[in-house]
């Protein structure tokens, strides 16, 4: 079984992991994008899919475009069986999508939070489940019948980083599973009228504020873990924190404990345990509240 593999971080990384290694799969080519600056120094890094394509001697391509000359013939020319991707970053062109059958590996339960961000809207979102969906693409943003899907319960303290890793072994196990019985599956058309959607995800979605819910605020502090956090107006990043109990002001320090700093919210309140101020280095938010000489009934900014 000839594969040509689209996709770029790591959960796309550990599907083609496994494609690799599995008997009877040949991946013939790759496409991921291309490199990008990372870190304070803009160091030029290669997505994890490329690391993999390369360290197994596989034909890489990074175009900032699927539209671009030649490069539909280029995939053409392998015969593939299944083009399989999974968190590419681009849609396919109907002149790739009519090649080979191509399955995408979609970290939601479809119909439910087709687009960009799928893991962490269902953090956002409180969610109690959630799954991944092979789907047969088409021109549509993952609006493309369903091949199988697997379910997993979402941890109330579960944060993007271990979930995404779950996610990724759910997908590469359903991946292989599809591919293989993909002769004996009958599609099933999505329901539209059910579908919601989310975005892509940009900075200004980490800013928080102690006006908000406290579930609200814990919520995004899952779903933004690594990048882009969250931090409230001032700067302030909010590195660590935990749901308590406590009520206040919106912002009022209403308890101070050697484990942190009990933070009072619209709704609920929140034990910060660890920030990082602006051009600063991350610390326990005690020594921060010292060092701003803030205490108990006072508004932590």
């Amino acid at each position: 079984m000839r594969i040509v593999f689209m996709g770029t971080p790591d959960y796309a990384d550990e599907i083609l992991k496994r494609l690799i290694k599995e008997e009877g799969i040949d991946v013939v080519l790759v496409y991921t994008q291309p490199d990008k600056p990372v870190g304070r120094k803009k160091v030029l890094t290669p997505p994890p899919v490329k690391v993999t394509a390369q360290k197994h001697a596989i034909r890489c391509f990074q175009p900032s475009s699927l539209r671009g000359e030649g490069i539909a013939e280029e995939i053409s020319k392998e015969s593939p069986d299944f083009i399989v991707v999974a968190a590419y970053g681009q849609l396919l062109p109907k002149t790739i999508l009519d090649i080979a059958p191509c399955i995408n590996l979609h970290a939601s339960l479809l119909p439910k939070y087709r687009g960009a961000s799928p893991i962490q809207q269902a953090l956002l979102n409180g969610e109690k489940e959630t799954g991944v969906t092979a789907m047969l693409m088409e021109e549509g943003l993952d609006s493309g019948p369903v091949l199988g899907w697997s379910v997993t319960e979402i941890g109330v303290d579960e944060r993007k980083e271990e979930l995404f890793e779950r996610l990724s072994k759910i997908a590469a196990k359903l991946t292989v599973s599809t591919l293989k019985g993909f002769d004996d599956i009958l599609p099933l058309p999505q329901c539209d009228a059910d579908a919601s959607y989310c975005k892509k995800i940009g900075k200004r979605d980490g800013l928080v504020a102690f006006e908000m819910r406290a579930q609200e605020i814990y919520n995004r502090f899952r779903a933004y873990e690594g990048w882009p956090g969250i931090y409230l107006e001032s700067g302030l990043k909010l590195l660590d924190i935990l749901l308590e109990s406590g009520e206040g002001r919106p912002g009022e320090i209403v308890a101070v404990d050697e484990d942190g700093v009990t933070v009072a919210c619209r709704v609920g309140a929140l034990k910060i345990k660890e920030v990082q101020p602006p051009s600063k280095k991350r610390m326990d938010a005690l020594s921060y509240i010292r060092g701003r000489r803030l205490k108990v009934a006072d508004i932590l900014v």
